[in-house]
């Protein structure tokens, strides 16, 4: 995904770390299962940002709940300390490539495909 200029991606924070990751931040709010701070080559772990744990174990990654589960954490995100780690990683984006890392098997359906088209807009 293009932004103005910067690109955001969205992989799995299990994956090889790639050249073209540019900045690699953590967007869960649950740091991943067996995953060691090294392994993950992050920038930074911004888990303001992550939705609330009502809203994550409503969602349990059912792909017929994506859509509400994107307008629910849309409005998460205008709470004010989400609202300000949302504007920190516009601010990241802008500086060139932005990889939004999550634990989840399906990352298309997660926080962070929500996260990216925003910032995208």
């Amino acid at each position: 995904m293009t932004t103005g200029g910067s690109t955001v991606q969205v992989r799995r924070v299990y994956d090889v770390p790639a050249d073209s990751d540019g900045t690699r931040v953590l967007v869960d709010r649950i740091w991943p299962r067996g995953m060691t701070k090294a392994k993950a080559a992050l920038d930074e772990w911004c888990k303001p940002v992550a939705p609330s744990t009502d809203l994550r174990q409503w969602y349990r990654h059912d792909p017929q709940r994506f859509e509400e589960f994107g307008r629910r954490y849309r409005g998460e995100l205008e709470e004010p300390e989400r609202a300000e780690a949302l504007a920190h990683l516009r601010e990241l984006a802008r500086g060139g490539t932005l990889t939004l890392l999550t634990a989840t098997k399906h990352p298309e359906i997660s926080e962070a495909a929500v996260l990216a088209r925003l910032l995208e807009d």
